[in-house]
């Protein structure tokens, strides 16, 4: 597997599996299987509510922690310096771990300031090795690197076909932010996996769409996260280092972009509220 250095040295898997909307035993069952298929980066978060889940799949997996890489997330409501600290510690007993190697704030809404110094502090005493943010656009995301001690490693944002973000990407990079894929495959918005486009490309190569999007982003050196809970599938994403897209094959995706979320805004004052507002209690 394919890893990408971060500002602070640590290497991250380029693809890793995405547990959002897996829950319960589906997804202790989903992350062994992940594992099982080759995966060794894992991604879950507070606010899916299967930290416990994924926990269990890591351990039952076989595989030793020190090869895996772990990310969760900070939810809105513990965005603040005590929340960080407290929700953390609650994040770690529920994945039965003593550390996570990637730790980001979910939302770039609350006391980010407060939650990025006590990340700092979680990074310096060695229970997170990696600190980043998600859905930060690319302003909030260089505000908090230039006032901070610690550059964010990592930004977690959409990156899709129809929503490509070249220029946040470059502009993350050249503050040594790297950017990582949530949502690759628009969760089949405008049937992404039947476009004619991206049917096309993967009939050349003898692959699926999905193994077309991974590849696209992979040759763009952005971290990637691909979800499923078919076994078939996990094993088919994972197969991605094995061709090349060409220019024109880039030229064609290209054209797909629709230069907008595929989701909501997040600068919506709606989608502020309803984010506020949901409180998950942990």
């Amino acid at each position: 597997m394919r890893t990408i250095r971060l500002n602070n040295g640590v290497e991250i898997p380029i693809l890793g599996f995405g547990t959002f909307q897996i829950t319960g035993t589906d997804a202790e069952q989903a992350v062994m299987e992940a594992i099982k298929a080759g995966y060794r980066h894992i991604d879950t978060a507070q606010s899916y509510m299967n930290e416990e889940a994924v926990g269990k799949g890591v351990s039952k997996s076989g595989v030793p922690r020190e090869e895996l890489f772990i990310t969760t997330k900070i939810w809105v409501e513990n965005v603040s310096y005590e929340g960080v600290l407290s929700s953390f510690d609650r994040s770690l007993k529920r994945l039965g771990m003593d550390y996570v190697d990637l730790l980001l704030i979910h939302q770039p809404y609350n006391d980010i300031y407060g939650a990025w110094r006590a990340m700092e502090e979680l990074q310096k005493i060695g229970k997170v090795r990696a600190i980043g943010v998600s859905n930060f656009s690319v302003d909030r995301a260089v505000d908090v690197a230039e006032f901070n001690r610690v550059t964010p490693q990592v930004n977690q944002i959409e990156i899709n076909p129809f929503h490509q973000q070249m220029e946040a990407i470059a502009n993350l990079r050249q503050e040594g932010i790297a950017p990582e894929a949530w949502a690759p495959f628009a969760e089949g918005k405008n049937d992404i996996f039947n476009h004619s486009i991206l049917m096309k490309i993967g009939q050349k190569y003898g692959k699926s769409v999905a193994q077309v999007i991974i590849r696209w982003l992979v040759e763009q050196d952005i971290i990637v996260l691909a979800k499923s809970v078919s076994p078939k599938r996990m094993v088919e994403n994972i197969e991605v280092f094995d061709f090349e897209l060409t220019e024109e094959d880039r030229v064609e995706i290209a054209s797909l972009d629709e230069s907008e979320s595929q989701f909501f805004s997040h600068t919506d004052p709606e989608t502020i509220r309803r984010m506020a507002s949901r409180k998950i209690g942990i």
